[in-house]
This record gives structure tokens, C-alpha cells and sequence, in this order.
């Protein structure tokens, strides 16, 4: 059944034609509208909206084809169906090229051309009412994905807060940390991109260095900050952190990678540290990176038993324990980037007192086996 108001526009050279075409739409409840030409269709197309258009194909001066292609360029929506008192097998391909809905032949049948005309105004509209859909539904989800990404960022900004309230909350405990987890972290960075590490191996690491030390919150703050030899119960609990961090963060699913650079930072290259006493490629790239930027950062630093030691001291330091303690390549990378060097002398405080050396060297009263740092130094 027709819509009532829907508009056509009857295009015919013969006004006869046109006549018992507009008659018995309008008794469809078709609005309908007349032109004898092409030329005048396309003026009345400019002025106003149609539904559907019927239009001849033999017509003088621009016959119905050209007059379906500038339709096309004024309304590419309208529904057009061509008529022709001649059998025209390519006229009618062309016009189906071009889009039109059907093609009617002379003598009309007119409950054919009423039901044509009814089946190509709800084609059109059905087209119409999708695309809109269509817009609608990118709307919305261009809508739904900026609220989820807003959210997203949200818990981003929780989340890193909370990681950074855990650092800080180990810094208030040992104030000769301080600041410690950001430096290692912005170290271990600089040695991933210049090793082009991804972003993501990147940022793992880079949460690592804020979290490496974490389970030094169950450590006795008289052991971390003991100015004397440690005893062996004392360095079993210091030993244990790396463990302890990890039963922190593992209800954290989505610090798995982070989780495992955190655990074995405290690994020797030659197989001699802890926990797992893992050695060589067996210890994660990301924690090997971290146990270079951690031992630089706590060379450098003041500690209960020791002033800091100069760049130039700690990086002899790095050098001779290349191949043992430490990753060479590592090792290498760390040295050779001047970048790294400029980030690395930024920290403040830093002092160059002689004796510091032979003191970081002999690990502060540690047990044998012990070469260079003393667990306490990694913190």
C-alpha cells in the first residue's frame, strides 16, 4: 500500500502518457508531479524531493539514460524506473547499470506499474532507514568505545597509583631508598630502547623497576637499615624478598611478564644468586636489565654503611662484574649509551670518597661468595 504524500515525478513526451500514469497514482495517494522533457525533470529535481521518478527513454534531446545519470548526480537515493514504447534490450542494461529499479515496456500494465512504483518507494526507504541505522550504530559505538576508553584510562590512573603508593610505601621504611625504584626504572627503560626493545617489553620493565623491591615491606626495617654485618637469619630475610614480591603481585593477572622480572632480579649471570639461582638466557631479559639498572643505582647511593660511590667507580664496578654478576651485554649497552650516562648522573648527592670503593668491593661484612654487592646494596 502506497504511503500517502509520497512524490513522483512522471517524465514523458507524450502528455497522454503522462496523464493516465499521474491519474491512476493519484488514486494510489501518490503526489504527483509532470515533465514533458528531461530538461525540465531535472529542474523540478533541483527544486524539490521525489520518491520515485518515471521516466520514457526515447525522448528529444537528452533521452532517459542521460537523464538517469544526472539524477544519479543530483539524488543518488531516488527511485527510478524507466519505461520505453520499444523493446530496447540495451537501454534497459544500461539503465540497470546505472540503478535504476525497473524497466517497463509500452503498453503499461497499470497495477504492474502501481505495484512497481509502491515495491521501489519502500526499496528506497528500507536503503535510507539502513544507512541511518548504519550512522546511528557508528555513532554509538564510536560513543561506547570513547566511554570505555575514558574508563580505561581511569583504572590506568588507579592502577599506577597504586603501584607508585606501594613503592612509596617501601621508601617510607628505608629512607636511604628514596626515590630509588623511579631512578632504576627510568634506567631500565633507557637500556630497553636502546636495545629497541617493544613498548610493551619496555613497560614491563619499567613497572618492574618500580616494583622490585616491594617485598622488602615484610624485611624488618633494623635489618635494612643495619649499619653492621649481617647474620645469616638476617640475610635469608633480605634474600627472600624477591619471593615475598612475588606473592604480593601475583593476584594482579595482568602483571604476569612483570612479575617474573621481579622475581629473578636478583639473579647472577653465573648462576650464584637468588632465588632460583637461574644463570645466562635462563634469567629474564627484562630482569637482567633491571639487576644492572638496581646495582648502578645502589652504587651510586648513600647507604647506612657506605657513602656513594662516583659514576666513574660504579661503572668500574659494572665492568669487572660483567660476565659474572651481570649480563655483558647488557653491561655493554648501559656503558655505551651516553644517553643512559646523562640520565644515570642526573641523581643528586652523589659522592666520590676513596675508601667507598674497597668498601663496595668487599660487600660489607657478606659471606663468602658474595662478589661486590651485598643484597642489602640491590635495594
Amino acid at each position: 500500500m502506497a504511503e500517502a504524500g509520497a512524490k513522483v515525478l512522471v517524465v514523458d513526451d507524450e502528455s497522454y502518457v503522462r496523464d493516465i500514469i499521474c491519474r491512476k497514482l493519484s488514486r494510489e495517494s501518490y503526489e504527483c508531479d509532470q515533465a514533458e522533457n528531461a530538461e525540465k525533470a531535472l529542474a523540478l529535481i533541483t527544486q524539490g524531493s521525489y520518491e520515485c521518478i518515471l521516466s520514457d527513454i526515447n525522448m528529444p534531446g537528452m533521452d532517459g539514460i542521460e537523464l538517469l545519470r544526472n539524477i544519479r548526480v543530483a539524488d543518488s537515493d531516488v527511485a527510478v524506473i524507466m519505461v520505453t514504447g520499444a523493446p530496447d534490450l540495451d537501454g534497459a542494461l544500461e539503465a540497470m547499470r546505472l540503478g535504476a529499479y525497473d524497466h517497463l515496456c509500452k503498453p503499461l500494465n497499470l497495477d504492474q506499474l502501481s505495484l512497481t512504483v509502491e515495491r521501489a518507494i519502500e526499496k528506497k526507504r528500507l536503503v535510507e532507514e539502513n544507512r541511518e541505522y548504519q550512522r546511528n550504530l557508528e555513532s554509538k559505538v564510536q560513543e561506547r568505545t570513547k566511554q570505555l576508553h575514558e574508563a580505561n584510562e581511569e583504572l590506568r590512573r588507579l592502577f599506577m597509583g597504586s603501584i607508585k603508593a606501594l613503592a612509596q610505601a617501601l621508601e617510607a621504611k628505608d629512607e636511604y631508598t628514596q626515590g630509588h625504584s623511579e631512578r632504576v626504572s627510568e634506567i631500565a627503560i633507557g637500556i630497553g630502547r636502546y636495545l629497541s626493545l617493544s613498548e610493551k617489553d619496555i613497560s614491563d620493565i619499567w613497572l618492574a623497576g618500580l616494583l622490585h623491591d616491594i617485598g622488602k615491606i615484610g624485611v624488618r626495617e633494623a635489618v635494612l637499615n643495619k649499619p653492621g654485618k649481617l647474620n645469616d637469619e638476617e640475610w635469608k630475610s633480605i634474600q627472600n624478598h624477591p619471593v615475598m614480591a612475588e606473592r604480593i603481585l601475583c593476584p594482579i593477572e595482568e602483571l604476569t611478564a612483570v612479575i617474573s622480572i621481579v622475581r629473578h632480579h636478583h639473579e647472577r649471570f653465573d648462576g650464584s644468586g637468588y632465588p632460583d639461582g637461574l644463570s645466562g638466557s635462563d634469567i629474564p631479559l627484562g630482569a637482567r636489565i633491571l639487576t644492572v639498572a638496581d646495582a648502578y643505582d645502589a652504587l651510586t647511593s648513600r647507604r647506612p654503611y657506605r657513602d656513594a660511590l662516583s659514576v666513574e667507580d660504579a661503572l668500574s664496578v659494572l665492568e669487572d662484574a660483567s660476565g659474572t654478576q651481570f649480563d655483558p651485554v647488557i653491561v655493554r649497552a648501559f656503558l655505551s649509551s651516553t644517553e643512559l650516562h646523562k640520565l644515570a648522573t642526573e641523581k643528586p648527592d652523589r659522592c666520590a670518597e676513596p675508601d667507598s670503593v674497597h668498601d663496595a668491593k668487599q660487600g660489607h661484612g657478606a659471606p663468602a661468595g658474595t662478589l661486590l654487592l651485598k643484597p642489602t646494596d640491590l635495594s
